[in-house]
């Protein structure tokens, strides 16, 4: 739905899997083995990522001030399954977070959050207020309060509602 750049590092990764449903048509990439290949998943593991992706959207809804748009599973508690490792090259002290199982959905979103709470990218990832749309974006506004995926559709059509609603 957005015309938005990709969410930066290990954050796309988050943003694309939040995005694989399309709330208002229904429609779902991770029903075709396409949709499920882009993310390393089996059939047998789309329960576990439609979990983790909603759980997902619903800390991107917080992140933008807005409520659950259902009961989830929270997502420290998905999180806690997947071990991180932290490396240090011997070369120069750079320490990094990998997933402990890079096959492993689960293990590399853990990575993801963890190294976008590192640069302090995580909470500018969101989801647009729209209820019909909740797609995933990257808050690059200054001051950080972007509300919609995109002004031009999300945004223009809750500016026409309130017009309206005025009338």
């Amino acid at each position: 739905m957005s015309e938005r750049s990709p969410a930066p590092g290990g954050l796309a990764l988050v943003q694309a899997l939040v995005n694989t449903v399309d709330l208002e048509s229904g429609a779902d990439s991770l029903d075709t083995a396409d949709g499920r290949a882009r993310f390393g998943i089996t059939e047998g593991e789309l329960a576990q990522a439609r979990e983790l992706r909603e759980s997902l959207r619903v800390a991107l809804l917080a992140h933008a001030g807005h409520p659950p748009h259902r009961a989830v599973t929270p997502l420290g508690a998905l999180l806690a399954a997947a071990p991180l490792l932290l490396t240090v090259a011997a070369v120069d002290g750079s320490a990094a977070l990998a997933p402990a199982d890079a096959r492993t959905l689960l293990s590399r979103v853990a990575a993801a959050v963890a190294e976008s709470l590192v640069a302090g990218t995580w909470i500018r990832l969101k989801a647009c207020e729209a209820a019909d749309c909740h797609w995933a974006y990257y808050d690059r506004s200054p001051a950080g309060r972007g509300r919609w995926c995109s002004m031009q559709v999300c945004g223009a059509r809750a500016k026409m509602r309130r017009y309206r609603a005025k009338g």
